[in-house]
């Protein structure tokens, strides 16, 4: 309890919460880059070219940065949820 009250706000950060979920994020579009970069076993995918291949890195690039930042508040919203519950439990007396 008292440890959250104090970093609420530093957790909060959209920094903190890229570094906290940034390789998670690289895992999600981690398979998408594999399929690209080894093209050879599928016959039929066709050419991509430089520019494509950039386009296609930048979009991996994308999807990891939002999916690091939807995580981060996503699981930020649920510890604050849980700590105003305990604060309003331990208020009213129940605990």
């Amino acid at each position: 309890m008292k440890w959250w009250e104090g970093n609420r706000d530093a957790e909060k950060k959209w920094d903190r919460s890229i570094l906290k979920g940034i390789g998670m994020g690289f895992m999600l579009s981690f398979p998408i880059l594999l399929a690209v970069l080894f093209r050879g076993w599928y016959k039929r995918m066709p050419f991509i070219s430089g520019t494509q291949l950039i386009f296609i890195l930048l979009a991996c690039m994308m999807i990891s940065v939002f999916y690091a930042l939807f995580r981060g508040r996503i699981n930020w919203e649920a510890k604050e949820e849980r700590f105003t519950q305990l604060k309003n439990k331990i208020n009213n007396g129940k605990v």
